[in-house]
């Protein structure tokens, strides 16, 4: 049994290396402080290169967002890059406006320029989706998105995209973060390199103006603004709002379509007006709602602050606001892109993740075109939407019911932006045929059922609770898996934690297994549901489906067996926290 290095050594193995000030002096104060118990979680367990790269609070240690480790962590996938693409490449790095991105993203720059990497740099803020689709349109082997999307303002991230213009999965990942732990002495601390090398090329000016390009092949030529209602739009403090303008030109919209929420307009990394910037969570689109009620819109769109998120909601005959759920709005977008598509379903594809509704298999096979689950994440839905295309068939739409929707004509991952035109211009089409958004899902549950769902989330305290909580589960029919919830049966188990599924051949999944990550998914006789661990905050997803002849029994199903859940698999004992209590 290895012998623990003392937590003294590790400090002071960081301060040796740690050469932003701020950083340093906050463990050199811990060690000071005698407080050993603070400097075991900063220093001892470093953070996880894992779903989407790097995401944890900005602060001091290895276990953290900061200098030091997003210099390690570029100086690992710089080496990976050489090691398995190649020398003398190049890599794409974007930022958005969160505290220390620009910082970050120089140091990263730094970092690639210093292993013989060229930069292909915006030098401006850009929205997420930018990084993925200049890694396609200038054949770099990379690209790196400093970000943390949606997350509180304390939080930052390291998004890293492979040369397909995907999110890493498989084996990318897991050689990056070895690479990463080969690469803990730092050889190039360096804010100015970037803006001092010759081998940096400046992007943002050329690459947007092909991602406009790509965005107005979503639209309908000829459509005018005269045909769409006026609605309101808020960037949530991120950076959205010049993509978002750029859209409305391209659409034809004057400012008296598009009203700006201006309190949310420009990017504020304090979030001063939502504490947590996700237009998925309650409130926090109630300023959108107030301003929209002053200007008479009916509809509001949103994206989060890395602006590869959106949302909608519409305001009903009878006041209230509507917020469509993720799943709606997946739906209504894909029945919009195959409706586009008319003439040629049979080779026409569409993906969901596994945690997302079943109404687009539901679809595809009434309409018949091929319908593709996945693992949840972009990562996935990405990258197995390439490999349909090589096999003759050819993927218009992705989404996952956490608002992210994926349009392959643009880019090969979540965009917001291009969501966004996707949903105006559908609008329209609903608008000159008498249909309200509201009216048009109505149509689709009519023709393809009805799903509602129940999904919520419990704040797990730790990691090894979360992990207790799925063991416990597994075991909770006197030692084996339960084959009831409530007072349904079981009629399918897939656990792609241990590699089990009852529907398979000899019990073999068929989505690949992930011993590192929880997830478990059950069918039963009227309700699909999936518990599963996030992998990038101290949450236990659920998701819960139910379907049925009508909105309100569908819903009815689903609430019952999260009651049930929360009864049977999530006890009180584990001092876990549902969502809104």
């Amino acid at each position: 049994m290895a012998t623990l290095i003392p937590i003294r050594e590790i400090a002071n193995q960081w301060i040796k290396q740690d050469q932003d000030e701020v950083t340093r002096k906050e463990i050199q104060d811990l060690v000071q402080a005698n407080d050993e118990d603070e400097l075991e979680k900063r220093l001892r367990k470093r953070i996880a290169f894992g779903t989407a790269g790097l995401r944890a609070s900005m602060k001091a240690g290895f276990a953290h967002m900061n200098s030091l480790t997003v210099l390690q962590a570029s100086q690992g996938l710089a080496q990976y890059i050489n090691d398995v693409q190649g020398p003398g490449l190049s890599v794409v790095i974007g930022y958005d406006a969160r505290h220390n991105s620009a910082k970050f993203a120089r140091l990263a720059a730094g970092a690639f320029l210093a292993k013989g990497i060229k930069v292909l740099w915006f030098g401006k803020l850009v929205h997420t989706p930018m990084v993925p689709f200049s890694v396609n349109k200038y054949g770099a082997a990379a690209g790196v998105m400093v970000t943390a999307s949606h997350n509180p303002k304390n939080d930052n991230g390291y998004k890293v995209y492979w040369s397909n213009g995907c999110q890493i999965i498989p084996p990318h990942d897991v050689g990056i973060a070895k690479s990463i732990e080969n690469s803990q002495e730092i050889i190039c601390w360096d804010e100015t390199a970037v803006s001092e090398s010759s081998n940096v090329q400046s992007i943002f000016d050329e690459a947007t103006s092909a991602y406009f390009d790509a965005l107005r092949k979503l639209t309908k030529p000829g459509a005018t603004s005269e045909t769409l209602a006026p609605f309101n739009y808020t960037a949530m403090h991120g950076v959205g709002l010049p993509f978002m303008q750029e859209a409305a030109k391209i659409l034809g919209l004057g400012s008296d379509i598009m009203h700006v929420v201006e309190a949310q307009a420009q990017p504020d990394p304090e979030f001063p007006t939502v504490p947590f910037p996700n237009p998925e969570e309650k409130g926090a689109l109630n300023l959108s709602f107030e301003d929209a009620n002053k200007t008479g819109s009916s509809i509001v769109i949103a994206n989060d602050p890395d602006a590869d998120r959106f949302t909608f909601a519409q305001k009903l005959e009878d006041g209230r606001w509507h917020q469509f759920t993720g799943n709606q709005i997946g739906i209504l977008l894909a029945s919009y892109v195959f409706e586009s598509h008319a003439g040629e379903k049979q080779n026409l594809a569409m993906l969901a993740s596994t945690v997302s509704s079943r109404m687009l298999s539901s679809m595809a096979k009434k309409e018949g075109f091929h319908f593709q689950e996945t693992l949840t994440g972009f990562k996935w839905l990405g990258n197995v939407a390439q490999g349909l295309r090589k096999s003759s068939l050819e993927p218009v739409f992705a989404y996952e019911e956490a608002i992210g929707y994926m349009l392959p004509g643009v880019v090969w991952d979540k965009d917001g932006v291009a969501a966004a035109v996707t949903f105006l211009t559908a609008w329209r089409e609903w608008i000159a045929a008498g249909l309200t958004p509201w009216r048009k899902m109505h149509q689709l549950y009519e023709k393809y059922g009805f799903f509602e769902d129940a999904n919520t989330y419990l704040i797990s305290p730790s990691p090894e609770t979360t992990e207790r909580v799925f063991t416990d589960i597994r075991k909770s029919n006197n030692g084996s898996r339960p084959v009831t919830i409530g007072k349904r049966k079981i009629l399918r188990w897939r656990d792609l934690t241990v590699g089990y599924d009852s529907a398979g051949l000899d019990g073999e999944p068929d989505l690949p297994v992930d011993p590192s990550a929880q997830m478990i998914t059950c069918e039963l006789e009227d309700v699909v549901f999936t518990a599963r661990g996030s992998g990038t905050e101290p949450k236990i997803k659920l998701y819960i489906e139910g379907q049925a002849a009508t909105s309100a029994e569908a819903k009815s199903q689903a609430e019952e067996v999260l009651q049930d859940l929360l009864q049977e698999w999530f006890k009180s004992d584990y001092s876990l926290k549902l969502a809104g209590t």
